[in-house]
């Protein structure tokens, strides 16, 4: 089950939600998110420690629907009956011009992910061109990890990020 960033945020100004939790890593929840009091950071590989009740409503977010999506499968394979998932996530939070938080001098992890993956990319291209012709190749698996990325849902390249000291200053 889906809803819409407006649905969400009706009932939300109601008081009816009481379960809403963001799956994005901790420094992506850290340097900006919804500012709500009520939303709680639980990254998506750590879901199945969730502790909830099973019979709680739950709501789940990420940055742009993907991981949320598998929370919620993974939720109701573990019994957890009424898991909604928040229809855009951040990103239509965002669209709606509802309030954001954002941490100063962290940048996202996808805008790290952007500018590595534009450096390497432009290091391999570059270099190919200039230096050493094998260096194409670089550029070719960076284009494939970003292009695996976008298919799956999954970047390891923000997996590594999620683990380098200066975002891990921002989830402690």
């Amino acid at each position: 089950m889906q809803v819409s960033i407006q649905a969400f945020h009706k009932k939300l100004m109601k008081g009816e939600i009481n379960h809403w939790i963001d799956v994005r890593s901790v420094a992506e929840f850290k340097s900006e998110r919804a500012d709500c009091a009520i939303t709680v950071n639980h990254p998506l590989d750590q879901i199945n420690t969730l502790n909830l009740p099973k019979s709680a409503t739950i709501y789940l977010s990420c940055r742009s629907g993907v991981r949320s999506s598998k929370a919620q499968k993974a939720l109701r394979n573990r019994g957890f009956n009424d898991v909604i998932n928040i229809d855009g996530g951040y990103l239509a939070w965002q669209q709606a011009n509802y309030p954001v938080t954002k941490t100063q001098g962290q940048f996202p992890i996808m805008r790290q992910v952007q500018i590595i993956a534009g450096l390497l990319i432009l290091i391999g291209s570059l270099g190919s061109i200039f230096l050493i012709p094998e260096l194409i190749w670089l550029a070719v698996f960076v284009g494939a990890g970003l292009s695996f990325a976008g298919l799956s849902g999954w970047c390891g390249m923000t997996t590594v990020l999620s683990i380098m000291p200066w975002n891990k200053k921002a989830s402690s």
